[in-house]
């Protein structure tokens, strides 16, 4: 069974929105599809903090963790 180079790939999770949107950002920026998810739920205050999910396609898995390794160290 193949896997779907569609299916949402959670490549990083960050504990803002704000975080999350520059990552999508950087990635857009290399020309690769990404959002954030869960970005409502990051922002309450309880016990367990929220977190934003940043996906791609599962295509574009692989060099969006490379985008995101590159970007991490510079």
């Amino acid at each position: 069974m193949n896997s779907d180079p569609n299916r949402p790939h959670v490549v990083t999770r960050v504990p803002t929105e704000f975080e999350a949107a520059v990552i999508v950002s950087a990635l857009e920026a290399a020309g690769l599809k990404a959002m954030a998810v869960g970005g409502p739920t990051a922002g309450f205050r309880a016990e367990a903090p929220g977190e934003v999910a940043v996906v791609v396609p599962e295509s574009e898995a692989e060099e969006a963790a490379a985008v995101l390794a590159e970007f991490r160290s510079s």
